[in-house]
């Protein structure tokens, strides 16, 4: 910026051109709006050797906000890169009561009109109010006198904008003088070339918060979508960057050399919102799945009617047989003890339904022994009331006379849904998918369910869950992303790889992520083990929930470095300080995970 001598007052024609090239280019180059109003107002009072100056931005209600305010003879210093707030009241631009353009204030007139506004004493002017200054020059012992107003006009020459600069001074004696009128074409075209640069920035701030709006619309509608994980995609942005930021702080290998600058922060934003895209894709009914007979409604309710039909029948064949004069003692004890028997297959069943760490080959055994030995009896056509699809699955099969009798757990061919989807894993080769694609898209089937020796889902249901990061990462890499967010795909597509290529779905290894990829997963699965919002288990302690992470790094699939700094910063307690109830919040000793680190 040039000295109060090489003001513009003291230039010739071919300086003061030079010197708003050099201003335009600044500008345009300037992407902080903050920082952008401040060099327009700087440079415009060092143009003019002014004491003083106000940058107002018009608002969508058509009033001037106060955006920065400078003078310096007051040490006074407000609003743009100072981090302290201005509290005057926005200027309002027309009457809030009658409607009226409010042409009393110099400033609102000028964004009113469009023109600029030169004054050479405030108190001497007869067309506008400056009440408001002489009350504040009575408080402060000051004495605003000269005032240059000019409206900030976009490239569609609407104003956005009003700069105020006040006080010219003498270069040479310091005495306040008006505004120089041949300077005001310069501050003129100075305005245009930052009002330009303001719109535009303004325009690209726009379309950045529409973006966001955007992406978190999609990450609220998939956490909306199941009522199970839902602020799922809301949490793992929240810790995602809380572990960045101290992988930033950290002056450790091998973070000593990792910093994110402002697009790099925002790519890696991008990345955690919608680092679960994909699950747009995803049946809600696989997703909130909690327990292992549950489809669109858990069909245990289905199978303890069949018991209950089974029981009926049993309490029939009693009472049959005491009418054929049949022994009643044997009768009772063979009717009672298979009320009992069905009672208690029943039961196991039930519990098996719920699914849990491991079922065992003998509980898997039971289940099979159950299906083969238990029956009851139908009487009416199982084809009646039936979709095209059901009747498509089953068209192959012959009808049954009546009446049939059934087993009391099954597994038929029409309860097996075909794969359609024959393109997968996409084809186009640049993907590099390495994930196994069951024969079969579904399996219904109550024997093949009830067997899932962990949790709750199919191997069929488990690809269809592990596909979301497939849809995710082929949904964003056919977004047009600018070069600075091009790496939004790797790092959003990343959170289910392991460190030593066993994961999915590319099977990457460690030297093939990039640390905010590897950040993700950490984010990703901590949430997940803390969460209180999921149907298929209880919310897990702090330590509980460490405790597993400590074996998954030992097992290499998570960044053992990352880990180490998740809980050394700190990290961990301060996400579960916001996020946790204070019942998970139990005792912890880093030590206990770190293994000497």
């Amino acid at each position: 910026m040039a000295s109060r001598a090489e003001s513009s007052a003291g230039m010739d024609a071919s300086g003061q051109f030079s010197r708003l090239i050099e201003i335009g280019i600044a500008l345009s180059s300037e992407r902080d709006t903050n920082r952008l109003i401040e060099r327009i107002l700087l440079e415009a009072k060092d143009l003019c050797n002014a004491d003083g100056g106000t940058v107002y931005l018009r608002t969508d209600d058509d009033r001037l906000r106060f955006a920065i305010m400078r003078t310096d003879s007051l040490d006074i210093a407000l609003g743009g890169t100072t981090g302290r707030d201005i509290t005057f009241a926005p200027l309002n631009m027309f009457d809030p009561t009658t409607g009226q353009p409010n042409h009393k204030n110099v400033a609102t007139h000028a964004a009113l009109t469009g023109t600029s506004i030169n004054i050479p004493d405030a108190y001497q002017a007869k067309d506008f109010d400056f009440s408001g200054t002489k009350s504040f020059d009575e408080g402060t012992g000051y004495r605003s006198k000269s005032f240059l107003t000019v409206p900030l006009k976009n490239h569609e020459n609407a104003v956005i904008g009003i700069l105020q600069l006040l006080n010219a001074q003498d270069p040479d004696t310091g005495e306040v003088v008006p505004f120089d009128p041949a300077l005001q074409p310069i501050i003129e075209a100075l305005t245009s070339q930052a009002a330009v640069a303001l719109d535009n920035q303004q325009l690209i701030n726009g379309q950045r918060r529409l973006l966001d709006a955007f992406i978190e619309l999609i990450a609220g509608a998939i956490d909306a979508k199941s009522p199970y994980t839902g602020g799922h995609c809301q949490r793992v942005p929240e810790l995602t960057k809380m572990l960045a930021e101290a992988a930033c702080n950290s002056d450790a290998q091998p973070f000593a050399d990792f910093n994110l600058d402002e697009d790099g922060w925002y790519e890696l934003h991008i990345a955690a919102w919608l680092h679960d895209c994909g699950k747009v894709t995803t049946p809600e009914y696989v997703v909130d799945k909690a327990t292992k007979l549950e489809t669109i409604y858990n069909r245990i309710h289905e199978i303890r009617t069949r018991f209950e039909v089974a029981k009926n029948e049993a309490e029939i064949a009693y009472l049959r047989g005491l009418l054929k004069g049949g022994d009643e003692a044997k009768l009772k004890a063979k009717r009672d003890k298979t009320l009992a028997r069905l009672d208690d297959d029943f039961a196991f069943i039930a519990k098996s339904n719920v699914g849990g760490e491991f079922m065992n080959e003998a509980d898997q055994d039971r289940i099979r022994r159950i299906a083969a030995t238990t029956s009851w009896t139908r009487t009416i056509d199982d084809r009646q009331g039936l979709s095209y699809e059901e009747m498509k699955r089953g068209r192959h099969l012959p009808p049954t006379a009546l009446p049939h009798r059934e087993s009391i757990l099954s597994d038929r061919p029409d309860q097996i849904v075909p794969r359609q989807d024959h393109n997968w894993p996409p084809r186009d080769s640049h993907y590099g998918f390495k994930m196994k694609v069951p024969d079969q898209a579904y399996n219904f089937g109550e024997i093949h369910n009830l067997l899932i020796q962990k949790g709750t889902l199919t191997a069929e249901e488990r690809f269809k869950i592990n596909d979301h990061i497939v849809q995710t990462i082929v949904m964003l890499e056919q977004l047009p992303f600018p070069r600075q967010l091009a790496n939004v795909p790797e790092y959003a597509g990343g959170h289910h790889e392991t460190m030593i290529g066993t994961g999915y779905p590319k099977g990457l290894t460690r030297d093939q992520m990039s640390i905010p990829a590897r950040i993700m997963a950490i984010a990703d699965i901590f949430e997940a083990l803390t969460a209180s919002d999921r149907p298929y288990k209880p919310a897990k302690t702090l330590s509980e929930s460490l405790r597993i992470m400590s074996f998954m790094k030992k097992d290499q699939h998570i960044d053992p470095d990352l880990f180490a700094l998740f809980l050394k910063s700190g990290v961990y307690r301060r996400y579960a300080d916001r996020f946790l109830e204070p019942e998970q919040i139990d005792a912890i000793d880093i030590a206990d995970y770190l293994d000497g680190d």
